[in-house]
């Protein structure tokens, strides 16, 4: 981080940002609305798998581009530390951005009182909650089952 990044409000949104669609859109324009330089943790492979016991469709690699080339994002980085602690001191964020499904969370007060040990902000904007990359997996093994009893009958 340069010295003028520095003086300004930096806001780091942290996620998988696997099968890109409007929620992670929404999140990335309402968090540049609230900070001077956003940065964007893109999860990595290995521990989106901890998290949510499955790996990404989309390579971090691949993910890492497609945010990278968002023009609301001024950077993007792999989330590959264990926690956000880890992340902050690697980063240096001044608010964290998540969806309000994590508030009144044990996840979300945890991560509230670690930020509020460095004097990090939590934000938390609505979750949206017509898609997400669950519904759209789920949807996908839908089809892909489909087209593999067709192709076996």
């Amino acid at each position: 981080m340069n010295e003028e990044q520095k003086a300004q409000r930096v806001g780091y949104v942290p996620g998988v940002f696997d099968l890109f669609h409007i929620g992670h859109l929404n999140i990335l324009r309402r968090a540049r609305e609230h900070c001077d330089v956003l940065v964007a943790g893109v999860v990595s492979d290995e521990n989106a798998e901890r998290v949510k016991g499955r790996a990404p469709v989309i390579p971090l690699a691949e993910r890492l581009e497609i945010v990278r080339s968002l023009a609301i994002v001024d950077d993007a980085v792999a989330e590959v530390w264990p926690d956000k602690l880890t992340t902050w001191q690697h980063v240096g964020f001044d608010v964290i951005f998540k969806g309000d499904d994590w508030r009144g969370t044990p996840k979300g007060f945890a991560l509230e009182h670690d930020m509020a040990s460095v004097g990090v902000a939590v934000h938390y904007f609505p979750y949206t909650v017509h898609t997400s990359s669950t519904l759209l997996r789920a949807a996908l093994d839908v089809l892909e089952s489909g087209v593999a009893a067709s192709a076996s009958a």
